[in-house]
């Protein structure tokens, strides 16, 4: 008897991508936090405080570059690291492996989830602080550097995910261990604050991850040049950010393939 034929490995992408997307969606926990979180913190944050920045810009326009990252954060390294740890603890990942579907269709994926995520927090983030901040949008070239600091901060963060999800015994442990982690990372990234007011010594162990960069990037986009001054730099150091950001996804990459488990460490 003939092996069945399958699909068309296109086909095969699409409909992972589609089930993880469902799957997603359905889970209104995941949603909450994911996707409405950054959302919360935007209108809380926003609604609560009102300092000047300099130049005559609030606090709101200037917090919109950080909301911005830690939610491509969110949707990313936090998403990834949580739900694979967990498919990996209730042997959706062996079962999945035992398939005749190709590996990579399951990354293929949760990198679509992970840009449908990504878009869809940004465009909430952007309407809300638009809607009940004036928040004012990029213009022209501005949304070419919007979107190579997204893309490349989410790409980053994505297989920085994948690579911490193997750390953890399973769902629980994985949100325990990454969520602390993260919110230290926003604190100290310039996602609540000016970032040239963070300690020195934090601003070092920040500039070490790709939050920062992207917080950073994204601020020239928002801000005006003049509060490039305020930079530790004094600049927006784009070249630095895309350099920063590109070496992650590589670093990232090498993580993936040298520590991805189809198994718990208990199925040996």
């Amino acid at each position: 008897m003939s092996a069945p034929t399958l699909p068309p490995l296109a086909r095969v992408y699409r409909v992972r991508a589609a089930v993880e997307l469902r799957e997603f969606f359905r889970q209104r926990e995941s949603v909450v936090f994911t996707l409405m979180f950054p959302v919360i913190l935007l209108v809380v944050f926003g609604a609560v405080l009102d300092y000047q920045i300099g130049a005559g810009v609030t606090f709101t326009q200037y917090f919109m570059a950080g909301v911005i990252a830690a939610g491509i954060l969110g949707a990313s390294l936090q998403n990834m690291a949580i739900g694979i740890a967990t498919e990996r603890s209730d042997g959706t990942l062996k079962h999945l492996a035992g398939t005749p579907m190709p590996k990579s269709a399951y990354f293929i994926g949760k990198i679509a989830q992970v840009f449908a995520v990504t878009v869809a927090t940004v465009v909430i983030l952007l309407l809300v602080g638009v809607v009940l901040y004036g928040v004012d949008l990029p213009g022209g070239a501005q949304w070419l550097t919007f979107a190579w600091v997204a893309l490349l901060g989410s790409a980053a963060c994505t297989l920085l995910g994948i690579a911490v999800s193997s750390l953890a015994k399973n769902g629980r442990s994985a949100s325990a261990t990454v969520t602390p982690v993260a919110l230290v990372l926003q604190f100290i990234s310039g996602v609540f604050f000016r970032f040239d007011q963070i300690p020195t010594w934090m601003q070092t162990i920040a500039s070490v991850f790709p939050l920062k960069w992207m917080a950073q990037g994204l601020r020239s986009v928002f801000l005006p040049d003049v509060l490039a001054a305020q930079e530790p730099a004094g600049s927006w150091e784009l070249g630095r950010v895309a350099l920063v950001l590109t070496a992650w996804v590589v670093v990232g990459l090498v993580l993936c393939v040298r520590t991805f488990r189809w198994r718990d460490k208990a199925d040996g």
